[in-house]
């Protein structure tokens, strides 16, 4: 079968909407080439991660690719997606060089070829992120190990906001505690919360992909037990008092549902957000003070920050 590569070069700030454009139009796989990653390569405590070649990336911003079958209908699907893309700078996002390519490919070049850009990685002193499809053998002691196949739609978990979100649960999270986790995409912040003794978390997502994925990357991990899964739309008509709320998103949406965040957290519980690029901290920063939370950390990477918040009052 004949596929349509369509490819954008873009920014990093642009990964997560213009993936979901994809992916709303049909799109069949995602790729995201991100020359941040290859950084990992040289990362002073584990030392060489990924084995990638940089002749694969681009010089500048970001490539993120979609597939789609190739048929009659193609030349429509990418004008609109293109549409849809442009209309994001009305939300104040960068796009970049904003710039579209086509590429004809066989279903093999690209159904496994992606495989190669993920490879296990640690993420803390404790969590290790890997690829379901590899046998993947502790290394350090009391290691937790996420497995993960993100079914070519969603993150693989070493995106520097997932790395940032796992780390502020690793620090706040208590054993036994309740655990909200907005936009689950491939369950990986889930999973990381129940590894580390949540007592029950609540995953939700608005995309049925994602519902999916949450919910068969839960079973392989074997949290089942701990983690429920639903499609919801952020945290509309959710009424139950959580510990801990983590959300990795859009600093856009984040601040949409501040306020039904504190609704459903216990008095002294954590706001864990990330997916906030720099030119948006202060955004979520006033809707947080708005809201009456108390900021107790911030974590950057890269041009990445993940706000850890406190309700009080």
């Amino acid at each position: 079968m004949k596929w349509t590569q369509v490819c954008i070069r873009t920014t990093n700030e642009a990964i997560e909407p213009i993936s979901n454009i994809f992916h709303e139009n049909g799109a069949s796989g995602v790729v995201i080439e991100d020359p941040l990653d290859l950084i990992l390569e040289r990362h002073p405590k584990y030392g060489e991660i990924f084995a990638l070649d940089p002749e694969d990336y681009p010089d500048e911003g970001v490539d993120i690719k979609a597939y789609f079958p190739m048929n009659s209908s193609i030349s429509e699907t990418v004008a609109e997606i293109k549409q849809e893309i442009d209309q994001l700078e009305n939300y104040g996002i960068n796009l970049g060089q904003n710039k579209i390519m086509l590429t004809e490919v066989d279903e093999a070049d690209w159904s496994e070829a992606w495989k190669k850009y993920y490879k296990p990685v640690h993420i803390t002193d404790r969590i290790t992120v890997a690829p379901s499809w590899e046998n993947y053998q502790p290394t350090l002691k009391d290691e937790l190990i996420i497995e993960l196949d993100p079914g070519m739609a969603f993150g693989t978990g070493t995106h520097p906001t997932t790395i940032l979100s796992i780390k502020a649960l690793e620090k706040h999270l208590k054993p036994g505690d309740k655990v909200i986790d907005v936009g689950s995409g491939s369950g990986v912040l889930s999973i990381a919360a129940a590894l580390l003794g949540a007592g029950e978390v609540h995953a939700f997502d608005l995309d049925e992909v994602a519902v999916k994925s949450t919910f068969e990357n839960v079973r392989f991990n074997h949290v089942q037990h701990t983690v429920t899964v639903k499609q919801n739309d952020l945290l509309q008509n959710v009424d139950m008092e959580a510990d801990v709320i983590v959300s990795n998103i859009l600093a856009e949406i984040i601040v949409q549902f501040v306020a039904d965040a504190r609704n459903n957290l216990k008095h002294g519980g954590y706001f864990i957000t990330s997916g906030i690029i720099q030119a948006k901290k202060q955004l979520v920063l006033d809707e947080l003070e708005k809201n009456h939370f108390q900021v107790v950390g911030m974590n950057e990477m890269d041009d990445w920050v993940a706000i850890i918040a406190k309700k009080g009052g």
